[in-house]
């Protein structure tokens, strides 16, 4: 086990091999945490993160509950503990809901969703026992509000949303805590097709022209991203350190706006209508 202050913490980063992934593993190492860098290819992960002496790359598939279950134990022979779980790996079945077969939706649900609770899962007995630890879950704007050619990714982040929300009462009584993080627009590799982003397979007539059409438009993205990773990864390590973590992140200026217009969409909703909605109790 490494030597650590006591104000050195150990984090576990999922997909660590690329985007946000690299950037948090970096962040935490220079703020003197100590990192399990997870990802599919440990030398990849390695490679893009640099060598440190706090640093320990561990191979993981988070849809393999058993290669989550091996990647905690790795983190606990190394450091000790865990003080920080990072479900950051993700991907992106881009399309429009008809046009993706349903083994993609499935497959959508399994990384994006129970990946993440599998590593939870692993992580979170190790958490209850130093009755410490904090869950920080990256989920999306698309997490909060529907979009077009999102009908699987966005399923899969509302899942999250609610899961987050429910899962914090759960852990408060031992002393964990949870954040999500609703990140907008930022330059990872998200849209990189074949890597992060896989495209419908199914093909029906009516969507064609506009699948081509949206498909363009998310390949001319790519790259051009307003939002910095590195410094999202700066600003969570540094919420994570104030030891006093809000339940929800809402990421870049693109995604405040966002989601303060989806509020208030959502208020004139209940406004327009909320009559009708006190009208269903029974009689007393």
């Amino acid at each position: 086990m490494s030597e650590q202050t006591s104000a050195t913490k150990v984090f576990l980063i999922t997909g660590a091999g690329r985007g946000l992934g690299v950037h948090l593993a970096q962040a935490a190492l220079a703020a003197g945490h100590a990192v399990v860098a997870t990802g599919r290819d440990t030398h990849k992960v390695e490679q893009a993160i640099g060598a440190h002496p706090d640093l320990l790359a561990v191979a993981l598939d988070i849809t393999d509950p058993a290669a989550a279950e091996a990647a905690a134990a790795a983190a606990v022979d190394r450091f000790g503990c865990i003080d920080v779980l990072v479900n950051n790996a993700g991907n992106f079945y881009a399309g429009y809901f008809e046009n993706i077969s349903d083994a993609q939706f499935r497959a959508q649900m399994e990384t994006n969703f129970f990946g993440p609770l599998n590593v939870t899962r692993a992580v979170l007995p190790v958490m209850r026992r130093q009755r410490a630890g904090q869950v920080i879950t990256v989920t999306s704007t698309a997490g909060l509000i529907g979009q077009e050619f999102c009908a699987a990714y966005a399923a899969s982040k509302f899942a999250l949303e609610g899961w987050m929300e429910s899962l914090r009462f759960d852990l408060a009584p031992y002393g964990i805590s949870t954040m999500a993080v609703e990140p907008g627009f930022f330059r990872t590799d998200l849209l990189v097709e074949g890597a992060s982003t896989l495209w419908p397979e199914l093909q029906i007539e009516d969507y064609t022209e506009r699948t081509a059409s949206t498909i363009e438009a998310w390949k001319a993205m790519n790259g051009q991203q307003g939002g910095d990773p590195a410094r999202l990864a700066r600003a969570l390590v540094s919420l994570s350190d104030s030891g006093d973590l809000p339940l929800r992140f809402v990421a870049g200026a693109d995604a405040v706006a966002g989601v303060e217009e989806n509020l208030t969409t959502i208020k004139a909703q209940i406004d327009a209508h909320r009559d009708l909605s006190a009208s269903l109790s029974y009689d007393s």
